[in-house]
């Protein structure tokens, strides 16, 4: 930044104050009379990539692609961080790309992105809402949207990039950022990491990411210290029988009676075998059998998500599910079901580290007022950012609101819940909701990496 510059934006002033004395009183992500010159800076600098930004998460949201197949969004991101002056290199663990950007001696802090989609057909009714439809791993057509925000959090990433990248006289180290495939199947960061991540680029002093919070309103920012997010195991289970007439069910053994049985035995491990005061989930998400009415199949396949938030819960409810699958086959006279844990789907609890989170949570206050701060409980849901605090890393993820604050106090009122994470009728609202999530994630690096 030239003399002018410094002068026009109040720089100088920032230069004395030095980024920890920044206290200012902010109500929304646009500039403010309260807000001290640094942060102003901040502001009209996020103000003037915002064009560029709503372009680029119209066409990522428009252009949406499955886990594992995240190859043009990863190109487009690539070609992104670039332009900003970062070192990429892209294909780490498959689509996922490395982006650095070194400014002296001084943390690593790593910055992560989710790249892909959900196989969910949009209902939005947006201008540039997705119409793509692909094949899955199964061969079945479906449509692909955003639904979880992961194009809201791509916009964020590309921004603080550029922001930061402007801003080089105010913080020393190195950053390291990360556009993560596969995430929905909780297979990404397990990828990149065993492609090298952390041998073949700077190993992290800390790990920070956002995700968009479909509850909260826009303009907010929530938090969790500590246990944050659960373990995630995908269940795949194959109930055999011995399939025949319809009308002669008596020379049969019926394996969707059976599986009826068993999806009502597996509600039993939460509500008689867990410490009421251990959250566990145990959800039978798909169950397919049959193809006629007067046909009983030899098989019927289901697939069950579980949560815990301890080793120990995760272990026994694994077992609990072999057991009874096993239990109920015997005493229907059919044989052993075929009981699968997908390893490869397999999400560890995420943790945030508490005196990091502490300390970036302080730092948002000062920036985003301590009204738009706000703790959060624990939630069931899973992420494969836990991931990257292997070798002892200290992470953190925080919740961006996303909801007009309108609609939010109107489901209040009503009581009519709003359109969660992975519905087809979930959106971020664009602007407030990106631009506070840019000075959000610099907030936050500044905190850790400035002068």
């Amino acid at each position: 930044m030239n003399a002018s510059s410094a002068d026009r934006y109040g720089f100088r002033h920032f230069l004395r104050l030095g980024w920890p004395f920044l206290i200012v009183i902010a109500t929304a992500p646009g500039a403010t009379a309260g807000d001290s010159p640094g942060v102003k800076v901040l502001k009209e600098r996020i103000a003037d990539n915002y064009p560029h930004l709503r372009q680029l998460y119209e066409h990522i949201h428009t252009h949406p692609e499955l886990s594992l197949h995240e190859e043009q969004t990863s190109q487009r991101l690539a070609q992104e961080m670039r332009a900003a002056g970062l070192d990429v290199t892209e294909h780490v663990g498959g689509h996922g790309i490395v982006a650095i950007l070194k400014n002296g001696a001084g943390p690593t802090i790593l910055v992560r992105t989710d790249m892909d989609a959900l196989p969910v057909t949009e209902k939005t009714g947006l201008p540039y809402a997705s119409k793509i439809r692909v094949r899955d791993a199964t061969g079945r057509e479906v449509g692909v949207m955003h639904a979880c925000g992961h194009d809201m959090h791509m916009s964020c990433w590309i921004g603080t990039a550029r922001v930061l990248a402007g801003l080089k006289d105010r913080w020393n180290g190195t950053l390291v950022f990360i556009g993560q495939p596969a995430e929905e199947i909780g297979t990404g960061a397990r990828l990149m990491l065993e492609d090298g991540l952390y041998r073949r680029f700077p190993k992290p002093n800390y790990a920070i990411a956002l995700h968009c919070d479909s509850d909260a309103p826009t303009g907010q920012v929530r938090y969790t210290p500590g246990q944050a997010l659960a373990n995630v195991d995908s269940v795949d289970i194959t109930v055999r029988g011995k399939g025949g007439h319809g009308a002669a069910p008596h020379a049969t053994v019926d394996p969707i009676v059976l599986a009826a049985r068993i999806v009502l035995d597996l509600q039993t491990i939460v509500s008689r075998e867990m410490n009421p005061t251990d959250p566990t989930v145990v959800t039978v998400g798909s169950i397919h059998g049959g193809t006629k009415h007067n046909i009983i199949p030899d098989e019927v396949k289901m697939q069950v998500t579980v949560r815990t938030m301890k080793d120990s819960q995760r272990q026994h409810v694994l077992k609990a599910i072999a057991r009874i699958c096993k239990a109920a086959a015997m005493g229907a006279r059919a044989p052993e079901p075929i009981v699968k844990v997908d390893d490869s789907q397999y999400t560890p609890s995420v943790f945030n580290d508490p005196a990091l989170t502490n300390r970036l949570m302080t730092a948002f206050r000062r920036v985003l007022g301590a009204d738009h701060v706000h703790e959060r409980p624990p939630v069931m849901g899973g992420e494969d950012f836990s991931r990257y605090h292997q070798g002892g890393v200290p992470i953190c993820i925080f919740w961006l609101g996303a909801v007009a604050p309108e609609r939010v106090e109107q489901a209040q009122r009503t009581g009519q819940p709003l359109p969660s994470l992975h519905s087809d009728r979930f959106y971020p609202v664009p602007e407030t909701t990106m631009k506070t999530g840019i000075l959000a994630l610099t907030t936050a690096v500044l905190d850790l990496a400035g002068k």
